[in-house]
């Protein structure tokens, strides 16, 4: 099947992250079961059909941005067959991605951050327990570097140093790069495995990050750490990991970091991506000044 050989190629050869690839077989399934659907073989698909597919996206109360994820996907998909010499012409050439309106990345405050970070340190100092001491070391290492969900269930054992401060981080695409270590974040992560080397797991995992019972850390338990954390500092509805990601970058912003070092600390391939938190940066400033200014 064309879209196995697309989903290889994405793993073996682009070395994409696996949540990445689930989500480009996932757009792929979409439109086979559509056309499947409509009993439309896969050869038939052309531009036309395409159009109804997205409009039909649309209709069902699909939002813009995950319609765009689609057109995104499947154009990289096809092109990849085209190339190939699997189908002649590409009937994704013509799709245009859908106009979104310009979204900043939604932050938690640092003050708000910090504030959870040294309660939570606190408990650790008082009543040493693996699972919030695990939970704790989580929080501070998404705030404290900024690195990528997937990232963070990637560390290994030995891919921190605290003796030269710093952690080598496995990015998108294989592309190494190391993040530094703090002095808090430093003791937590001493604290950590000292508590994880007293609980004797049967099974000796080298990922940095397990369950209470000593298996890898998974996606899930993460995100359920962040929610549970967060929605006691904030009410916005978004607590996920990578909140914590940008609040990291605007807030490096806010104290006059370099964008450039920014970028590299985020693992970002370009500044463009980076750029974005500029403007979060400014409409936080602009905030603050309606707030403080007597004329405004």
């Amino acid at each position: 099947m064309y879209s196995t050989r697309f989903i290889s190629f994405l793993q073996y050869e682009k070395r994409y992250a696996e949540p990445t690839v689930r989500a480009y077989e996932h757009e792929i399934r979409g439109l086979l079961a559509f056309a499947d659907a409509e009993q439309v073989p896969f050869i038939d698909i052309d531009y036309r059909f395409l159009r109804f597919y997205f409009s039909t996206l649309k209709e069902q109360g699909k939002q813009a941005s995950s319609i765009n994820r689609s057109i995104s996907s499947l154009k990289s998909f096809y092109k990849f067959l085209v190339r190939e010499g699997l189908v002649q012409e590409n009937p994704m050439a013509t799709i245009r991605a859908l106009k979104l309106p310009k979204r900043l990345p939604v932050v938690v405050e640092k003050e708000k951050i910090v504030k959870l970070l040294d309660t939570m340190d606190r408990q650790q100092q008082e009543v040493p327990d693996f699972e919030s001491c695990r939970d704790f070391l989580v929080i501070e290492l998404l705030f404290g570097t900024g690195i990528r969900l997937a990232e963070l269930l990637k560390i290994k054992e030995q891919d921190v140093d605290l003796n030269q401060k710093k952690i080598l981080i496995l990015g998108k695409r294989g592309k190494e790069r190391f993040v530094p270590v703090h002095h808090t974040l430093g003791m937590a992560l001493e604290r950590y495995r000292s508590l994880k080397n007293e609980q004797q797991f049967k099974n000796i995992s080298s990922v940095l990050i397990v369950t209470r019972e000593g298996k890898d850390a998974y996606s899930k338990l993460i995100y359920r750490i962040v929610n549970r954390y967060l929605s006691q500092i904030t009410s916005q509805q978004k607590r996920s990991p990578h909140i914590l990601r940008h609040s990291f970058a605007t807030a490096l912003l806010d104290n006059g970091a370099d964008l450039n070092a920014i970028k590299e600390l985020l693992g970002h391939a370009g500044l463009s991506a980076t750029q974005v938190y500029t403007h979060n940066s400014a409409e936080r400033l602009k905030s603050i000044y309606k707030q403080a200014h007597p004329k405004a």
